[in-house]
């Protein structure tokens, strides 16, 4: 891959909760994607989960290069699971519109957590 971008970010995942705690449901299914939310609900350490992908979407959008511009929605940004576990970025609406206007045509991510922070980071290229 031909690199051209990155981002990296990191998430207290008690402040996550605090969050999740009050805003509940209306919070969750404005950030987070069915298919997320699949996956990190009911998990023992959800939060942290959680924290994980909120910290991805915070990354992909640096390696974006913007910020929560008009029209960006949290769920343009989506991270799924390969079966062996590995984290994978699906974009759409304006997320995908400037990827493409970058020429991005892949972006990579990796996701760390404890009981305390979540974080990820993202590399945008083009696949060679």
């Amino acid at each position: 891959m031909n690199v051209i971008a990155h981002g990296i970010d990191l998430v207290e995942c008690a402040r996550l909760q605090t969050i999740v705690d009050r805003y509940g449901r209306r919070f969750l299914h404005r950030v987070f994607t069915d298919a997320e939310l699949q996956y990190s609900l009911g998990k023992k350490r959800q939060t942290e989960h959680l924290g994980g992908r909120f910290a991805a979407k915070e990354a992909v959008l640096k390696a974006l290069g913007v910020g929560w511009q008009k029209g960006i929605r949290w769920t343009d940004i989506e991270i799924r699971n390969t079966p062996s576990g590995q984290p994978r970025v699906s974009l759409s609406g304006r997320c995908r519109q400037i990827a493409e206007e970058l020429g991005l045509n892949e972006v990579l991510i990796s996701i760390s957590h404890t009981a305390t922070y979540a974080m990820a980071s993202a590399v945008g290229g083009q696949k060679k």
